[in-house]
């Protein structure tokens, strides 16, 4: 408990570093509120001060007399605040505004912190990599020849090139501060064989459809179809459960013999998880090292657990994700995760792999509609390559869900449906055709020699070929350093037109590089990357039974090269809670309908409940040392 506390009140006095005055109120982001109505009303609507919500008695109307979205909060002229309407969810009555705290309490909590971090001389210094990291030798170099180490970058003049991978047998007590050492820096981690520490229930993806139907069959509506994304042209649409999973095992391939990638969302719900796949939750909770990080209710170290019962918590799942995949990289149709950056840090667990094997056949169809987008590339990029519409693999494939964006009609046949051909070709080049030839520009001979020279790169070196098509390594990985990050946002600036998203259409512009989750870095584009700016990711496969800890602010992507089911959880720890405050005051700044905005963690309400606790542990140790139970 010494050491949670010293991590809690540290980090109390970094984020609030400015000491209130005596009396005075905290700012809006400093408190936690609490909104009622009245009367009482069992309202969806989000009340919460601080969201882009807009409130008044005459809400605003479009030029159809529907009623605008709303966008920011107005009081009235006597300092009332409306409830939106009943149409948009609301009661139409007064809120009422309450502040949890009281108004001193803050200061009263920051006043007691500092005094303990004085009295028992707690300082935020790191302790020499000798004393706490085996992975170096006597002679503070990275010790290449430790069995507990991966090489996952070849960057030039760095000590981080290789990451933490301990197994999860061989995890001692004294082993948290090892991986506590390597936390703090912002490096990944990765525990391998984590799955041993379970009861050995299968994550197959029919025995969780059969006990997910069981539970759906005494408690729910049973769910026949659910939402799937197509990683062609990243559009959503229904899919019949079976047929997902039958094509998780056996594969798909359209007409033109193109893999069909189908990612599942959302299934089943990460809120319904624990209630829906009991004995799966209890399996992943079990099997996570590190619990008092990871574990969602006893995690001494994970600060969303101290936030109250009776608070409105975020959904840290955990959360499934299930996808088809295979070994060669497509290019476009590659079962991804495109990248990103998370508000929390996160665990990653590949529970199941299926491979599926391309045959001979496929493979040569593959190759050849490779070439067609590669000329498609070069004449939407760089305008510059022979290139006509009946070569278009865009223009004949199918894909095979009920498509609801893109206008898609079921099929009467299987449970799936066909988006419409047209969908899926860029308006580009149904509207403003481009003629066969170009005279090409300086720059654009240089980006396509570039490309060529990427793309006989391959993968990076510190994989090697055959580890793609082996027989536990289920998923690339790549995440990139936080040090990295302005560098990286420069490529994507630059190159962003090179990349496909909605519709498989070149992306058109760039809110935000990284939390618009629309690019993808292929092998050539990693390659360029270190070419042009000098950095690269750590990259690395993820077998079946490795759990990967992703630090919070950290952007990372992922592909799946064989179909995949993965169980993830997150949770906030003391050593990146920083991030996590950056990533909200980064995510605020972001259009009212950006998708990043949906994430809420609530951060600064967590670190203050948090050192709460920690100040009433140390006074009271007998309370601080009851026992946790850390394997529910």
């Amino acid at each position: 408990m010494v050491l949670s506390l010293k991590k809690y009140l540290i980090l109390s006095l970094k984020v609030f570093d400015s000491k209130p005055q005596k009396g005075s109120r905290r700012s809006a982001s400093m408190r936690d509120f609490k909104v009622d109505s009245t009367p009482e009303t069992d309202s969806k609507f989000d009340t919460t001060p601080g969201t882009d919500s807009k409130v008044g008695s005459n809400p605003e109307k479009d030029s159809k007399g529907r009623e605008k979205p709303i966008s920011d909060w107005k009081a009235n002229e006597n300092g009332s605040i409306l409830c939106p309407s009943i149409e948009l969810g609301g009661c139409g009555n007064v809120l009422e505004l309450r502040c949890t705290f009281d108004e001193n309490w803050v200061a009263e909590l920051l006043r007691k912190a500092e005094e303990i971090a004085k009295a028992h001389n707690l300082e935020d210094t790191p302790e020499s990599s000798e004393r706490v990291c085996t992975c170096y030798n006597p002679l503070g170099e990275i010790d290449m020849t430790n069995s507990e180490l991966i090489k996952a970058a070849s960057r030039e003049d760095s000590t981080d090139n290789y990451l933490y991978n301990p197994a999860a047998k061989d995890i001692r007590h004294g082993d948290l501060k090892h991986f506590q050492w390597h936390w703090a820096k912002g490096e990944p981690v990765i525990v391998s064989n984590v799955l041993e520490n379970a009861l050995g229930l299968s994550w197959d993806p029919m025995v969780m459809w059969r006990a997910c139907r069981q539970i759906s069959n005494t408690k729910h509506r049973l769910y026949l179809d659910v939402k799937a994304i197509d990683c062609l042209d990243w559009c959503e649409g229904e899919v019949n459960i079976h047929q997902f999973f039958k094509g998780y095992t056996d594969g798909r391939f359209d007409k033109e013999s193109w893999p069909q990638i189908l990612k599942l969302k959302d299934w089943p719900p990460s809120n319904l998880f624990e209630e829906r796949l009991p004995r799966h939750n209890v399996e992943f909770l079990g099997c996570l090292p590190f619990k008092e990080y990871t574990h969602p209710c006893a995690g001494a170290l994970n600060i969303a657990t101290k936030l109250p019962k009776k608070s409105l918590k975020p959904d840290m799942g955990p959360k499934t994700y299930i996808a088809y995949g295979v070994a060669q990289e497509l290019g476009r149709a590659d079962s991804v995760t495109k990248l990103h950056c998370d508000m929390s840090d996160a665990v990653n667990v590949l529970t199941h792999t299926t491979d599926v094997k391309l045959k001979p056949e496929h493979l040569a169809k593959i190759e050849k509609l490779k070439q067609q987008h590669k000329a498609q590339d070069q004449m939407e990029f760089f305008g510059c390559s022979q290139f006509s519409d009946e070569n278009s693999h865009a223009n004949s494939s199918a894909i095979p869900v009920k498509n609801e964006q893109c206008g898609g009609k079921p099929d009467d046949g299987d449970g799936v449906g066909v988006v419409p051909q047209d969908s899926q070709i860029c308006d580009s080049m149904l509207n403003d055709p481009i003629p066969v030839q170009r005279a090409i520009s300086e720059e654009a001979s240089e980006a396509i020699a570039d490309l060529g020279k990427s793309r006989e790169s391959g993968e990076p070196s510190n994989i090697p070929e055959n580890e793609f098509e082996s027989a536990d390594g289920g998923a690339v990985w790549d995440i990139f350093r936080r040090q990295d990050i302005s560098k990286l946002q420069d490529y994507l600036k630059k190159h962003f037109r090179e990349f496909r998203h909605i519709h498989c259409c070149p992306v058109q512009q760039v809110i935000h590089p990284i939390h618009d989750q629309v690019f993808y870095l292929s092998s050539e584009h990693k390659a360029k990357l270190k070419q042009e700016y000098g950095i690269e990711p750590w990259t690395f496969i993820q077998k079946l039974g490795e759990a990967v800890f992703v630090p919070a602010g950290c952007p990372h992507q992922v592909r799946n090269l064989k179909s995949c089911i993965k169980a993830a959880l997150d949770f906030v720890s003391p050593e990146n809670v920083s991030q996590c405050v950056r990533l909200t005051e980064e995510f605020r700044l972001l259009p009212p309908n950006h998708r990043a905005k949906e994430d809420k963690l609530e951060v600064k309400k967590m670190i203050l409940y948090a050192v709460s606790q920690a100040v009433k542990d140390i006074s009271d140790p007998g309370a601080a040392n009851k026992p946790r139970i850390l394997n529910q």
